[in-house]
């Protein structure tokens, strides 16, 4: 990491949460700068398109939009999301869209600690992402993603992994980008299931020129090029080694 400070935004419909959070968040001071607090989720939708920032501290339960409408409502996005919420009965949900922190209000220092450093570590990893040339690819190898702000044009080797959440999925791209799309990963399976795409289990897609390591188990565990780890389901194991290891 260079100098230069990481840069975060509140999103909380209470504002006293917002103060509380950003005092605790001043002693990071040298390392992190809350540059907006916002505290209506609608007006939001269109303020944070305005803004450069690395993280969003996101309430769940806010009036017109919860949290995870909000990140539906923008359909993309490129920065990382910690949920501080008083509520502990979505953490699978926040699991599921690769959060980068599930925090309970009042927000412990230590768990806050906790969650800047994996900050700075994961702001690290995604910037050696951006630094890899981007292979051209032809048009006809695109996809398109329809969301709540507009259709994404997305090239299908940019893809790295599709995670189901509820009826939602979740395109997570080589460029750090994520968007959330109304469908289901089902109604996904036939467009992207091809040499380069294997469902591994109920609940992800990957595309498999994104595989580092395989580790062994019961169905074993995939390691993908974003630092993440997916379960493979058993049934699948002999089909996903087939597939990595047929051209060995």
């Amino acid at each position: 990491m260079n100098s230069e400070k990481l840069r975060a935004v509140l999103l909380d419909d209470e504002e006293r949460a917002c103060t509380l959070l950003q005092k605790k968040l001043m002693s990071f001071e040298p390392n992190l700068e809350v540059i907006a607090i916002l505290n209506n989720p609608v007006i939001a939708v269109e303020a944070i398109q305005h803004l450069e920032f690395d993280v969003l501290f996101l309430d769940v339960e806010m009036p017109l939009l919860n949290g995870f409408q909000f990140l539906e409502r923008l359909g993309a996005f490129d920065f990382e999301v910690v949920f501080v919420t008083a509520y502990n009965s979505y953490t699978l949900n926040a699991l599921r869209i690769n959060a980068l922190d599930y925090l309970l209000k009042p927000v412990d220092e230590e768990e806050l600690q906790a969650a800047v450093e994996r900050l700075v570590k994961r702001t690290f990893e995604r910037i050696k992402l951006k630094t890899k040339p981007a292979e051209p690819i032809s048009s006809h190898n695109r996809i398109a993603l329809p969301t709540a702000e507009g259709i994404y044009l997305v090239r299908k080797a940019e893809i790295i992994r599709v995670e189901a959440m509820s009826n939602y999925s979740i395109f997570y791209l080589s460029d750090s980008r994520k968007i959330i799309v109304s469908r289901t990963l089902k109604e996904y399976e036939n467009v992207l299931v091809d040499n380069f795409f294997m469902r591994i289990n109920r609940s992800a897609i990957i595309n498999l020129e994104f595989v580092l390591k395989y580790k062994k188990g019961d169905g074993g565990t995939i390691s993908l090029s974003d630092g993440h780890e997916i379960e493979v389901s058993p049934s699948k194991k002999d089909l996903l080694l087939k597939k990595l290891f047929e051209d060995q």
